[in-house]
């Protein structure tokens, strides 16, 4: 379509890598707003937001002294579930089942504490992260398409260049 309208083979070439630019530029914008966000929000005060709430708690994974992973689960009272949040692993210690005993951990801490499930959500693109969800029991319950993550801009351009599917999971413990 560019070359029938511009009738220019150069521009026809250029405009595939002008818009991959702008998807790396608005993609790279969108989450460092969000891992801004992140760190002057409940990342600033662990301990405020995660370790001082009743129903909540913070993990980190040690491994050799130095810390591979983390997570954080934040109960909510009124229907009594705990959100899974905040897993994150190391990039070279994934594989090694370091998010897997993080994420059993979250699930002994909710049984212990009487939560009737465990929800998570996650704009993780990666299959991997799903199937760890899968593989721990957790049940698929919904899509959010065009998901907007904390500190977007939502503007046209940031709309047109970056999307997001956010998937929700639920892990039944008991009936209430």
């Amino acid at each position: 379509i560019c070359f029938v309208v511009t009738k220019s083979f150069l521009l026809t070439c250029c405009l595939p890598i002008f818009l991959m630019g702008m998807r790396y530029y608005f993609s790279r914008k969108v989450i460092l707003h969000y891992l801004d966000c992140a760190l002057h929000t409940d990342m600033s005060d662990i301990e405020q937001y995660y370790m001082k709430p009743p129903g909540s708690c913070f993990w980190v994974a040690v491994l050799d002294g130095n810390v591979v992973g983390i997570v954080a689960a934040r109960g909510n009272e009124e229907d009594n579930t705990v959100e899974l949040r905040r897993m994150s692993v190391d990039s070279n210690y994934r594989g090694k089942g370091i998010a897997k005993a993080l994420g059993r951990k979250v699930l002994e801490f909710a049984v212990l504490n009487n939560y009737s499930s465990v929800v998570l959500g996650t704009t993780a693109v990666k299959m991997a992260a799903h199937r760890l969800y899968e593989s721990l029991g957790f049940k698929h319950v919904g899509v959010v398409e065009h998901y907007a993550l904390p500190g977007m801009t939502h503007s046209l351009l940031e709309r047109m260049f970056f999307q997001l599917r956010y998937h929700r999971y639920r892990l039944q413990l008991r009936e209430e």
